[in-house]
């Protein structure tokens, strides 16, 4: 990776954007750092507790703390990536986009272009849902002659321009990830979100070695389970490189034609089917949902009881319990079929394979074919979601043996890592990506090189 980096640097053409995607990041994180007026959030941010796995922690997560502390981009490219979901969703029930989808090129621009619209409609939403949280969490600057919340035009102005102002941020960010993409170094939204994450690392590890909330205190077995943590991240990083690399080949027979007095086909090659075809997609819907009754919790607390069943069903889902592990893993092998059944139609692929004059050795070409391919994506989906099911689990697992084992022996508890998993997938998934477009540009440039 580190030499892939080094090698493109020498070429004037991407060093010049990667310069641009560095540009437009550090613009994102200074927006980022901007508050939107009105607002009085302070430095403890609107997350009281950083480790609860609420879906504010997740929302923090995704947005590089800008949530937390009511920025320009608190919204940071979260509606877009639900909007990206939502098209998916509806071109797969909606013929007239399908046939968008099949127009090539000005079919994806109209795509597009709707789903800016759905994006700004999402973040228009969003920014309303919270500044109410805001103002019922009392986050917003008082009126300085009363004390008290403004009222009448006052607070309605107020409404208006914290409500644009994260709108406006949403447009924003949207634009510049589009400008990364057209003009930088791999995908722009993947890219923002990556640096997000990115930002949260040192808080991160200065909570890991807080003195109060991190495992590296009062001696002891704190010390010990430091290096424990750093070769089993490095060990968890390696295993998603594996799994995003590894497919499955289904080998592809093209029979001879004469064409004129030249023979075409006959050739044998492969179509690959990765194994995580659906990437973080399945563990960021499972998370999502999870997070959804941890947030509901949040705001009905005071008026459930301890010994009442809501308190008890509200229990099930939270990350310290063995029951949350259980139900993520089954949501994300859920969701991994969902994914995948929107971008694989084994019927198209037999068609298309039959229509290029292809066949799969052994099996008869129209339904036979469309039937194999679907069992053989079928068996991969549950093999990439098992997969991926280790790596979302395995910091939950690894955070609740560890914290029973410390306090059994008398220790403080340990961290909350629910949502540690994504976040690796999510940042290997990105770099791996972002290392490909840059090997596939310099491969380009060195065939246009030759051709010229």
């Amino acid at each position: 990776m580190l030499k892939t980096i080094s090698n493109a640097w020498k070429i004037p053409e991407l060093r010049k954007k990667i310069l641009f995607t560095c540009l437009i990041i550090l613009i994102f994180r200074i927006g980022a750092a901007i508050p939107v007026p009105f607002t009085d959030i302070g430095e403890a941010g609107i997350v009281s507790d950083p480790n609860a796995g609420t879906f504010m922690n997740y929302l923090s997560m995704m947005t590089g703390d800008a949530f937390n502390y009511g920025t320009i981009f608190a919204m940071s490219i979260t509606p877009y990536i639900n909007s990206s979901i939502i098209m998916q969703l509806l071109a797969v029930a909606i013929p007239a986009l399908e046939r968008l989808q099949k127009e090539g090129e000005e079919g994806r621009k109209k795509i597009a272009t709707i789903t800016r619209f759905v994006t700004i409609v999402l973040g228009l939403l969003q920014s309303t849902a919270y500044f109410f949280y805001l103002r019922s969490q009392d986050f917003l600057v008082k009126n300085p002659a009363t004390g008290a919340d403004y009222t009448g035009g006052w607070a309605f102005f107020q409404a208006v321009v914290i409500i644009s102002c994260f709108t406006a941020g949403t447009a924003l960010i949207m634009w510049l990830g589009e400008q990364i993409t057209d003009r930088g170094i791999g995908n722009g939204i993947s890219l923002i979100l990556f640096a997000g994450i990115v930002s949260r690392i040192p808080t991160l590890i200065a909570s890991l070695f807080s003195p109060e909330t991190g495992y590296i205190r009062y001696g002891g077995p704190y010390y010990f389970l430091s290096p424990i943590v750093s070769i089993i991240l490095i060990l968890i990083i390696a295993f998603i490189v594996w799994m995003d690399n590894a497919e499955r080949r289904l080998p592809i027979q093209y029979a001879k034609r004469v064409v004129g007095r030249k023979m075409y086909g006959g050739q044998s090659t492969h179509m690959p089917i990765k194994v995580n075809m659906s990437g973080v997609m399945p563990v960021i819907f499972a998370s999502s949902i999870l997070s959804l009754p941890p947030t509901i919790q949040m705001f009905v607390s005071s008026k459930i009881s301890e010994d009442s069943g809501w308190n008890t069903f509200f229990s099930l889902f939270t990350s310290n319990h063995w029951a949350y592990a259980i139900i993520y893993f089954v949501f994300i092998i859920a969701f991994a079929y969902f994914y995948s059944s929107i971008q694989y139609n084994p019927i198209e692929m037999s068609k298309n394979i039959r229509d290029n004059g292809g066949s799969i050795p052994g099996i008869r070409p129209g339904e036979p074919t469309s039937r194999y391919i679907g069992k053989i994506i079928n068996r991969i989906t549950l093999l990439g979601a098992l997969l991926l099911s280790v790596v979302a689990l395995f910091p939950i697992i690894y955070s609740q043996v560890s914290t029973a084992a410390l306090t059994s022996a008398g220790y403080s508890a340990g961290m909350n890592v629910s949502l540690g998993g994504t976040s690796i997938i999510i940042l290997v998934g990105v770099a791996l990506e972002t290392v490909k477009s840059l090997e596939s540009q310099m491969m380009m440039r060195h065939y246009k090189g030759f051709l010229d």
